[in-house]
């Protein structure tokens, strides 16, 4: 059993701050809860921390790290010690380096992606408020979803990165797609909570950024997010659709700078004796996109 409570945060590269900041407020519908020079925080309307995702001004996209909140500062210093055993390179990030944060663990997994663990940020709550709320404030604006819900990553050799996320920080593998032959892995899903993944990766370059998934309510709300790309003139990737892994219902977009978003919603519910799904290569199209049976090019090759 894992200490790791949840995915807490992204930090995303983008070239124009302001251009993205009217986006990811405007078009996916998050609050804004603070700036600094070359950062903006913000978050959806049912978070009660102070972000979810960061947006940094940068020269190239991409993400600069995928964050975990952990249980309590006890469980943080044991999992930094079990990080650095495996043999990550691993740094402290200090309190107040970003806004409303306290001291994180910063580490650098083996598909070269940065990862953090922290347990103390500042807790805003949301508009709804916890004492006879009501299912959804006024107000709500765009896409509006409930939560940043995961995120799918590229690289390499996704043997060895899932076996670090399920041996050192206690994730379980939900959802696998194998080579025909059994011999390699090619797709990994991850879960450290009861959904179907928080963390995802398939093959591909290392460090590279394939989306961020915002959870939705149920498919009417895909469907809308659909005609609020159209309404805002985003391109949807491909319009609203079932996975065959994880049975999520989707619709992928793109946000200014060429980062990948995703509304999403529905699939399963894990639990921890669970077995673990097998996907063949062959039969990777209706993994991805159940209707279509087949992937569109772009969804290997746009990365950031």
């Amino acid at each position: 059993m894992s200490e790791i409570l949840r995915l807490g945060r992204l930090e995303i590269r983008v070239l124009d701050l302001d251009e993205s900041v009217k986006y990811y407020t405007d078009v996916i519908g998050l609050e804004v809860t603070g700036r600094e020079e070359n950062r903006v925080y913000l978050k959806a309307w049912d978070e009660y921390d102070h972000h979810s995702i960061i947006l940094q001004k940068a020269d190239t996209a991409g993400m600069d790290h995928m964050a975990f909140k952990v249980k309590d500062i006890y469980e943080l210093e044991k999992l930094e010690y079990k990080i650095e055993q495996f043999g990550c390179t691993l740094s402290r990030i200090s309190k107040g380096t970003r806004l409303a944060e306290g001291e994180a663990v910063r580490f650098q997994i083996p598909t070269g992606h940065y990862m953090e663990l922290y347990t103390d940020i500042e807790q805003v709550g949301t508009k709804t408020g916890n004492l006879n709320p009501h299912p959804w404030p006024d107000g709500l604006k765009g896409i509006a979803p409930h939560r940043l819900d995961h995120a799918l990553l590229t690289g390499d050799d996704l043997k060895t990165v899932t076996r670090f996320f399920t041996e050192v920080l206690g994730f379980r593998q939900t959802e696998r797609i194998i080579t025909v032959d059994g011999e390699d892995l090619v797709g990994s899903f991850l879960s450290v909570t009861n959904k179907g993944h928080d963390l995802a990766f398939v093959k591909g370059p290392d460090g590279k950024f394939h989306h961020a998934g915002f959870y939705v309510d149920n498919w009417y709300e895909v469907l809308k997010a659909a005609d609020i790309l159209t309404k805002n003139n985003v391109q949807a990737e491909i319009t609203p659709t079932r996975h065959g892994i994880t049975r999520g219902l989707t619709v992928y977009f793109f946000d200014p700078s060429g980062n990948r978003n995703e509304a999403y919603t529905s699939g399963y519910m894990s639990y921890a004796d669970f077995p673990t799904i097998t996907w063949t290569e062959d039969q990777i199209g209706t993994g991805i996109f159940y209707h279509r049976r087949e992937l569109v090019e772009s969804f290997s090759k746009a990365l950031t």
